[in-house]
């Protein structure tokens, strides 16, 4: 035994020296880290979307901490999993990679397990995908061979995004841009040095999908003996990263992979201009009357924060029950309208604790979403929330837009549209 630490010291210590001289950095993978990565991986498909996510996670979960412990400026150490945890299964569920978000700044990670590599290899994905493109793309060697604690990282060096489309070879094959890790700037201080400047290429605008086009893409690569959707060659890479470039989309094909679809009914669109005339949907109802009937901290807060505005002015509200989801818990989704002279309307969103709550459940998300299924506005609760609500917006006449608000794989859609208003002043 004591044999076997004498060899893994000077195991670890001989690399650490040959990394030092090749100023690159080196960090051992934590036993439990190796656990909960593998843990997280068993979310997917099949085992070589599992592994790969467990991979992806280890190097991931290794490099955030210590980024985190290496930030020391405030305004930086604010660093998370990008999008999020639950976009993270998303991506990981079909492409190699994963991102860190420091600020307004992007660092993508890509982990290659073969010790030998003498290249970068980004999946395309990462470069050309709007919401996917990072500043940094950081080579990373993952050895998890041996025994757990022998386990170890290493940032071989790292590109900016520019460098990438600019001095990489790209392979259609497999659909990667391919740079020598000669070419990579090995010292991780630049990088952090150089967060304030532009690192992004001009990356061209996608096609834009249909919502058929996108459900036949879904129905065809949620099918999970596809090993590897994103090299369909019968799918041009721009059709494929039109609907990874969409979070709702790109969620169903998850989910649909995993088995975890949720079966969406038919959504109806609620029609604003009848709240005007008190006539409301099915399952709303207004708030002056809900007011009227009974007081509380639900119809107080709202109240309290409604936004100053001229002429009529008229609020819905709508209970949600989130079912098994979170023991029954329901929350109260509000929507206040106010006409502006010009025909349009302001529309607020606000989403509250019901059933005698204090707060809302943790990581609850309330979004706007536009009629591309683009995702205009969302946030997500914190402990103890007493209510979270969206940045007021202005709808003109004719146009639909959706709330909705999720937690999980729960997932609830309202469709609105405002006609044309004919307002009798009183």
């Amino acid at each position: 035994m004591l044999l076997h630490l004498h060899l893994l010291y000077d195991k670890y210590n001989n690399k650490q020296t040959k990394l030092a001289l090749k100023n690159q950095l080196l960090l051992q993978i934590s036993t439990s880290i190796q656990q909960q990565a593998w843990k997280d991986a068993q979310q997917h498909s099949h085992k070589i979307a599992q592994y790969s996510a467990y991979l992806n996670r280890v190097c991931l979960y290794t490099f955030l901490g210590w980024l985190n412990d290496q930030l020391s400026d405030e305004a930086l150490s604010n660093s998370a999993i990008y999008p999020s945890e639950d976009g993270l299964r998303s991506i990981l569920e079909v492409v190699n990679g994963t991102a860190i978000g420091i600020g307004t700044r992007r660092i993508i990670l890509i982990p290659n397990e073969n010790i030998d590599s003498e290249s970068l290899r980004v999946p395309q994905e990462w470069i050309d995908i709007p919401t996917f493109v990072g500043d940094y793309y950081l080579a990373v060697q993952v050895d998890l061979e041996g025994n757990a604690d022998e386990c170890t990282l290493t940032a071989q060096g790292f590109a900016t995004h520019r460098q990438v489309k600019q001095l990489s070879k790209y392979d259609p094959r497999d659909r990667t841009y391919i740079l020598s890790t000669d070419q990579l700037i090995t010292s991780l201080t630049v990088m952090q040095l150089t967060l304030g400047m532009q690192m992004r290429e001009e990356v061209p605008e996608l096609p834009i999908l249909s919502e058929s086009e996108a459900q036949s893409l879904l129905e065809m690569l949620g099918d999970a003996s596809i090993y590897s959707p994103r090299l369909r060659v019968d799918i041009p890479f721009a059709q494929w990263a039109a609907l990874l470039n969409n979070h709702e989309w790109r969620q169903q094909l998850y989910q649909r992979r995993t088995g975890k679809l949720v079966t969406k009914t038919q959504v109806k669109t609620n029609n604003l201009s009848n709240w005007f005339q008190n006539t409301f949907d099915d399952g709303w109802e207004s708030l002056n009357r809900l007011f009227n009937q009974q007081s509380g901290n639900l119809v107080y807060t709202f109240r309290n924060h409604k936004v100053a505005a001229k002429g009529i002015s008229v609020d819905g509200i709508k209970l949600i029950d989130l079912g098994m989801q979170l023991s029954n818990q329901s929350v109260a989704l509000l929507v206040g309208l106010t006409p502006e002279s010009d025909g349009k309307v302001a529309v607020r969103v606000q989403l509250h604790p019901a059933k005698g709550q204090t707060y809302l459940p943790p990581n609850i998300k309330l979004a706007l979403i536009y009629q591309s299924e683009s995702i205009l506005q969302e946030i997500q609760s914190r402990i103890q929330d007493n209510f979270i609500q969206l940045k007021r917006f202005i709808c003109p006449p004719g146009k639909t837009f959706k709330i909705q608000v999720s937690i999980d794989e729960f997932r609830v859609t309202e469709e609105f549209v405002i006609e044309p208003l004919t307002l009798t002043q009183q």
